[in-house]
């Protein structure tokens, strides 16, 4: 048993060391290692720097060094440099002073001989078959030690969490996506602020009305922040949103987080429903489309999508309301959250542009794919043409797919507000159009960043789907 224990410690210490190793060598990483193990990478650091100096390198340097300065090395590439200089300012017509032409020899001669004594020292390392101690080598000898590894957990965790990551593609992938996704909700928070602090509307005059006095005006700013700078206005609105507390609204004085927490979860289950609902019809008709190419079905299908792709929500919505709930009286006219029958319009309308440019993509992304040569060999080895399409054609072809949904939903979750407004639904889209118009900075903020924040994660399953797949991006994620 202690056997089996020390023979798994001396793999994860393996394991430890050559992911720390990559990570150095990696520039978007190497900075955050030595931040998260600050305290763990200053004693490596020390000891680094102790032992460097007794280092085979150390001291074969300074005797390479000594022996090309002796043997009258560094006055032949003095000379040899003196020369290039002069031959340079003639050449363009300069006329330099001899304190400045010697600042420069001394210091183009040095940087010479500096890289000739790296290279004899190189060459005479690997001659020896001796190397040069680095700082990645005296971590792993520092590691190897029980003590410091057991003491170096406590404060080192958030490093080791970093290697962990590191060392396994997927989690690595998944948190390189999450870490760009903060990077992107904190510009769009910056970019709405800003747009909404130089807005010509004033908020405190749409409110109070033409009415208002000026002593109203600015105790309506100071109530609300608004007397106060730009970076000070940006900070409590950011601080706001990652901590759930938005305010009060400037209209109503309404608690924001608790209105978008209410408004926001009908806008996303209309819009998941509508996605879900497009990818069952869009796929296989596209998919058919494609293996029936220039057939009924073919051109019934893709005219029926190119419509889908004209008709403007708002106008959709009003046919819809005009025939099914007055003419026909089938389906209520407004949205109500204890009717289902009063969902069904908006999710056709939300979704029939979603539901038409699947299709065309399906379409043509399968065209593509059931041309190519791995689908001809694939029915030479006898397989039935259902086998190959749903084996090797749909598989491969899903790719632009995925990209064609993955946008589709950050339009209809953001633009849902139109939809939203034709059928009288309390959404967050068209809680943030009402509010625009103040306008309601806080309410906006959060609004538009939440939405932000369900897109960016959207988009992250996108790209592990990405991976899931296409082996070629799986594989391309192992090599990094």
């Amino acid at each position: 048993m202690g056997v089996t224990e020390a023979s798994s410690q001396r793999r994860l210490i393996s394991n430890i060391s050559s992911t720390y190793r990559k990570i150095l060598l990696n520039p978007s990483y190497k900075y955050l290692l030595l931040l998260l193990g600050a305290p763990v990478n200053l004693v490596v650091f020390l000891v680094y720097m102790f032992q460097s100096k007794k280092d085979a390198y150390t001291t074969l340097k300074a005797k390479v060094q000594a022996h090309l300065i002796s043997s009258g090395y560094r006055d032949k590439l003095k000379s040899q440099q003196l020369e290039q200089l002069k031959r340079k300012h003639e050449f363009f017509e300069q006329k330099v002073s001899e304190d400045k032409l010697n600042r420069e020899l001394e210091a183009l001669t040095e940087a010479r001989f500096q890289e000739a004594v790296e290279e004899h020292t190189r060459k005479q390392l690997e001659l020896t078959g001796q190397k040069r101690l680095t700082f990645a080598d005296t971590f792993e000898s520092l590691i190897a030690n029980p003590v410091f590894f057991a003491v170096s957990w406590a404060p080192g965790l958030l490093m080791y969490i970093l290697i962990f990551l590191f060392s396994r593609p997927y989690l690595k992938f998944i948190f390189e996506r999450l870490i760009m996704t903060v990077f992107v909700i904190f510009g769009v928070a910056v970019l709405v602020f800003t747009i909404l602090y130089l807005s010509p509307l004033n908020p405190a005059a749409n409110i109070l009305g033409e009415t208002a006095t000026p002593e109203q005006i600015a105790a309506f700013n100071q109530i609300h922040g608004l007397d106060q700078p730009y970076l000070t206005q940006l900070w409590n609105n950011i601080k706001g949103i990652f901590t759930f507390d938005l305010g009060k609204s400037f209209s109503g004085n309404e608690d924001i987080t608790n209105s978008i927490a209410r408004k926001f979860p009908v806008t996303l289950t209309l819009t998941i429903i509508s996605l879900l609902l497009a990818m069952i019809i869009a796929i296989p008709a596209g998919i058919i489309s494609a293996t029936r190419k220039n057939s009924f079905f073919d051109y019934t299908f893709m005219f029926i999508a190119l419509l889908g792709l004209s008709i403007p929500n708002f106008w959709q919505g009003l046919i819809f309301i005009l025939t099914f709930s007055i003419e026909l009286e089938w389906l209520p006219a407004t949205y109500n959250p204890q009717n289902w029958l009063s969902m069904i319009m908006p999710i056709i309308v939300l979704g029939t542009g979603l539901t038409a440019a699947v299709a065309r993509m399906t379409r043509s992304s399968t065209l593509e794919v059931i041309n190519e040569d791995y689908i001809l060999t694939a029915k030479a080895k006898g397989l039935n043409k259902r086998q190959v399409l749903r084996k090797h054609a749909v598989r491969n072809a899903l790719i632009p797919i995925i990209t064609v949904i993955g946008l589709q939903f950050g339009s209809m979750l953001g633009g849902a507000a139109v939809t939203e407004k034709v059928f009288n639904i309390s959404g967050i889209g068209s809680y943030i159009v009402d509010k625009q118009f103040i306008p309601d900075i806080p309410a906006i903020m959060g609004g538009v960043v939440y939405t932000a924040i369900t897109i960016s994660l959207v988009n992250v399953i996108i790209d592990i789907m990405y991976a899931f797949f296409d082996p070629r991006i799986r594989s391309r994620m192992k090599q990094y």
